[in-house]
Formats: C-alpha cells, structure tokens, sequence
C-alpha cells in the first residue's frame, strides 16, 4: 500500500558500557522536531544565485540570496503551511508547490525574485497538479499533469507562465499511470497499466500515436528512468529475468535491450547521476546498509573525491549544480547530524559554508547508529539498524521498534529525528526492513505479499527478540511505534503480540483493512487491483483480512496505545484512527487521542509536531520508563 522504513552480529559492536561516553544532556524536544534554520539549497541555472526556505512565522517559505552580495529576500509568505517544494525557472523566478491543510492537492505557483505575489497557476478546487517537465530551455511554459477532468487519472498541459492559460497535450484515455518526456520537452513515452499489468508505451515524435512495446506483470520492473542524450535510445531500470533490478541501456525503436549499464548482485540499483553539460550519464547510486557511488566518468569521480577530502567521515552528495556544471550545492551529512549544506567552486576548489539545517544539536550529543542483521524464524536474513543511547550502559535498555512506512519503502543509514530523540531520553532503537520493503530485490519484496500482520509483523517480533537475547533490550520495556504502513505494525503488535510490548504508538497508522481499500484516493483506483494482491481481496481473502485488521481484534490490546492522525490524510482517512479508538475504549481500556485538523498523512506543521512528540515523550515516560 503506498501510505507516501548471523544470523547474529559479533557482540563487541554493541559493549555492555559505554564508561567512555559522557551522559549527553536532555536536549529539549523541540529541539529535534523544530523546523530547520535554512534547507533545501538549489542555485539559479546562471550561477549567480541561491535560493532556498527557512522559517518566517513559523513556516518554510522560500528566500533568494545574491552570491555575490550576500543580499537575500524573502520571496514567499506562507503563514499557513510550509511550501512543499520549489525549483528555478530560468534565473528569475521560482516555481513552488503547495497543498491546502494536508489535503495532497497541490497547487502550482510562480512568482519573481522581488518578492512579487505569487500566481496560482492551476487554481481549481479538488484538483491535483504537478510538474512533468519544467521545459528549462523554454522561458515561458511548462508541462503541467492534472486531474482536471478526470479525478482518478492526469492529464498533460503545456502551461504559459505569464498567463496561466492552459493546452492539452494529451488527454488519457484512462489507463495511464505515468507520462515521460524526452531532453527536448517532448511527450514520447508513458506507462499504462490494466490493474496488475504494465505496458511500457513509446512514440517516436509527437505527431505520431504511443505504441506497445512490452507489457509486464506489476511484480516486474521495467522502469525508463530518462532519455539518452540523444533523445534516442533510453536508460531503463528491470529486473526482468532476474531478482535484483539494474541499469541498462533500451532502444526504443527496435524494442530491445542493449547493454547492461550496472549490476549489484546483493541489492537493487538506484538512481542514475548525468551531465547535461556533457550529456551523459556520469555514474549510479546503489544501497547497501548505505549509499555507495559508482562512476563512468572520471571528472565526475574526481570531483566526488575532492569532495569527500573535505570532509572525512561524512557523506558527501550533490543536491545541485550550475548549468556551467562549475559551482555545486553540496550537502553533508551523517547518522549523528542533519548535516551542512556548502557551495563549492570546482574551478578554484573552493568552499564555503551556507548553513547547517540544525546547528543547535551537536553531534557529540547524538547516538551512532549501527547496521545489523538477523535470521527471522524461517531462515530470511533481515536487515535493520540499532541505536544505542550515549553514557548508558547498552544493557537491559527500554527498546522502541519504529517498523518504516510504505510497507514498499526501505530504512536506511543518516540522521533521524525520531530516533535521535529516543536514544537522547535513554531509549535503544530498532529499524527493520523486513520482508516486503524494497531495495533488496523482487523475491524479497513479493515475500511480503498478503503478509500484512503475518510473516511480515513477524520479522519485526523477530527483531524485537533478538536485541532481548543480545542481552540488548529489557524484556519488560519494549515498544512498538510507526507511521503509516508503521502504524498499522503497531497496532498489529499490540493485537497480535499483546505480552511482547509494553505499550504501542501508531501514527496515521491503519487498522482495517477493508475499509482502507474502500477509501483510496481516486487517484490510486488504477493500483487498486495490485493492492489487492499485495494486501488482500476484500472478497476473496476476506478471512485473511479480518484476521490481520488490528480493529477486529481489539479486545486483545491491553497495553496502553497512543493514537495520532491528520483530519485531512488521503491515504489513511480519519475512520482508521477511530474505529480503533473507539474499538479499545469499548473494551474498558483507554486510549490517548490526537486529532489534528489541519493535518493529512503526517503532521507537517512545526506546532502539531511539537504537539504531538511533546505526548509521545510523556508516553514512553510513563510507560517505559524512559530518562
């Protein structure tokens, strides 16, 4: 469901004293959870420019910088929600995207450099938009996809920026689930699906109709990922005759593939890095317990290099770069910062620091996190993370299990928030990807189908007991907490395992699945028949899914349960939340409430976050006994 993570290790990795590690101080909880001090840097196409969001009356709206100068401008004036995301268009305008309370419609916006007000460009009620191609080489237009007249599917208009008048460019005939242009702006491919089989649809110029080239059944990938430079031949993602998806190259015109471009043999590739200036690809990125770069270029190579010689011990990634491909916005980061974001001129080597998104945590105060791995009950390797907290002994500890949302998602390594703040009040962490995430390969991840509350809660108690019988984890202070797909794991925890856990904390987390499928958002009707394989038929598995409904089964949670959600969440409707409120308060047992109602899938707004960690924190206080 998209609701948009040794068998046993040698012990030494996790000492039963941690004698050389000072006890960190009780870091405020706002201090993790607070929006950060500037983020998200991108730099205009000329070079000359910044912009970036940090906070104005509590929200992240977007500000301009003058290089040069050092003059910056606030351009954008949100006093309701964040602005979601933004992009230059040309050197002088910014295009940003925004929903309205959580409600995932989001409105495309444009407004100049002097702050000017911005424009809705697709001002329609009940309507979402996005941007398919932002056409950089055309000052004027961009193509937009809607679902204007049709609210389960997207349409393709050509939008004229100074207007905001509006063309069709093509109409779906209802069936297409993604549109793909080529470097030249023009509509030449798209992905079409009949409920659980993918067709891959190609056009050699826009004059002519799309055409089948291969059909695959969704538990196959077959995924282009872009046009060649020369708008020929394609770079693909498949996994096709085999388990583990790699890179290849496509013709399209002959219907073939061509060469093998990347290959891992334990884990899926990731994305393709290129150069627009040198119109190539220049490497990959795949993940294993992290992200790890392969190149074809070498000055692209050497340029990582220079990079990561500045700063040893951290991972290095470039979020953008100038047209010249001669001044990058790096980013830094690791598992104990949220990172740094820095400008670097390639041509002097040259560095200088732009902002640190939270300066206010130092890492010395923050908790490692670890890679592990472990056997489930069957024989499947499962791979996580565990943190230990600072200056405790890493004995006897209370342990939180976060299972990741998706359920088609991944955990990996990097800073987190929420784990960052339990291992700060003493708490050790467990992350599991479990069968069914994504990342380690098709037989993996179909492993996880219609395991919802079985194998794949399984894993997830395996976990649990091993971190027990590491001596890690204090069997009487063990919790469950998740959003999402995560939620729903909580719940099934505290219903399914009600002796393992001491408490359980599900966040927009569902609890029947019956009435979830029902509640879809219409853009997600053409998935509905792959949600029911990889989820359960309300008819067919009816049994299975009242089995695994945490909502069914709420006289077994009788430890205590904080619920959370969004009034506004798409995804996962407010319903799912009360019935199973209201489901376990029938049972005599209360249940703590928090109902946000400016809210979607996920609390977005800094004072509902504050809100909702100021009641976890008291929660794990009372119930795990946490610092």
């Amino acid at each position: 469901m998209r609701i948009l993570f040794i068998s046993v290790l040698i012990f030494a990795f996790f000492p039963l004293t941690s004698a050389f590690a000072a006890l960190p101080p009780l870091i405020g909880m706002e201090d993790f959870f607070r929006n950060p001090e500037r983020a998200a840097f991108s730099i205009s196409p000329d070079g000359t420019k910044l912009a970036f969001v940090k906070p104005w009356e509590h929200r992240m709206n977007v500000y301009v910088r003058d290089i040069s100068t050092g003059n910056e401008k606030r351009i954008t004036s949100s006093t309701e929600r964040d602005i979601e995301g933004f992009f230059w268009k040309g050197n002088d305008k910014i295009v940003f995207v925004q929903d309205s309370g959580g409600d995932e419609n989001y409105h495309v916006y444009i407004t100049d450099i002097t702050g000017r007000e911005a424009r809705d460009l697709t001002p329609f009620e009940n309507v979402r938009a996005g941007i398919l191609d932002d056409l950089e080489d055309d000052s004027n237009h961009m193509l937009l996809a809607m679902n204007k007249r049709n609210p389960e599917v997207f349409d393709v208009f050509r939008c004229r920026l100074d207007t905001g008048e509006l063309e069709l460019v093509a109409e779906n005939p209802g069936n297409i689930t993604g549109w793909m242009t080529d470097h030249d702006g023009k509509l030449r491919a798209a992905y079409s699906t009949d409920g659980v089989n993918g067709s891959f649809l190609y056009r050699t110029n826009e004059n002519e109709p799309f055409r089948t080239l291969l059909t695959t059944n969704f538990k196959e990938t077959f995924a282009p990922a872009m046009f060649a430079y020369d708008n020929k031949l394609m770079y693909v993602a498949s996994n096709l005759s085999r388990d583990k998806t790699a890179i290849f190259t496509f013709d399209p015109e002959e219907n073939r593939t061509i060469n093998l471009v990347f290959e891992h043999d334990e884990v899926d590739a990731g994305g393709i890095l290129h150069s627009k200036k040198k119109k190539k690809i220049t490497g990959v990125i795949y993940m294993t317990d992290k992200r790890h770069y392969v190149f074809f270029d070498n000055e692209r190579e050497e340029i990582q290099k220079s990079l990561e010689a500045f700063f040893p011990g951290y991972e290095v990634s470039i979020a953008d770069v100038d047209d010249e491909e001669r001044k990058f916005i790096v980013r830094t980061y690791s598992d104990r910062t949220r990172g740094t974001y820095y400008l670097y001129d390639s041509s002097n080597n040259s560095m200088s620091k732009l902002a640190a998104l939270s300066p206010w945590l130092k890492e010395s105060n923050m908790a490692s996190m670890t890679p592990i791995e472990y056997t489930a009950r069957d024989g499947l390797k499962i791979h996580g993370y565990l943190t230990l907290p600072v200056g405790i002994e890493s004995h006897d500890l209370p342990l939180v299990v976060i299972p990741h949302g998706g359920p088609s998602a991944r955990d990996a390594w990097g800073f987190d928030s929420n784990v960052q703040f339990l291992a700060n009040r003493g708490i050790a962490v467990l992350q599991v990807n479990f069968r069914g995430s994504t990342g380690y390969g098709k037989e993996f991840w179909q492993s996880g189908f219609k395991q919802w509350g079985r194998k794949m809660q399984d894993d997830v108690t395996d976990g649990v007991l091993w971190a027990v019988e590491q001596g890690i984890a204090d069997k009487s202070r063990l919790a469950i907490y998740g959003g999402s797909y995560g939620g729903y794991s909580a719940l099934a925890g505290a219903a399914f395992t009600p002796d393992l856990y001491a408490c359980a904390v599900s966040y927009v987390g569902p609890s029947n699945l019956f009435t979830l499928l029902e509640s879809i958002p219409p853009y997600w009707e053409p998935y509905r028949e792959m949600e029911y394989e990889e989820i359960g038929h309300p008819v067919n598995d009816k049994e299975l899914l009242e089995a695994v409904s945490p909502v069914f089964h709420a006289e077994n949670i009788k430890i205590p349960l904080l619920v959370a959600q969004g009034a506004n969440d798409v995804r996962v409707k407010k319903a799912e939340s009360d019935q199973i409120v209201e489901a376990v308060r029938k049972t005599g047992r209360d249940v703590v409430y928090l109902v946000k109602e400016n809210e979607g899938h996920g609390f977005q707004n800094e004072e509902n976050r504050f809100d909702f960690y100021r009641a976890l924190e008291e929660f794990f206080r009372k119930h795990l006994g946490s610092r």
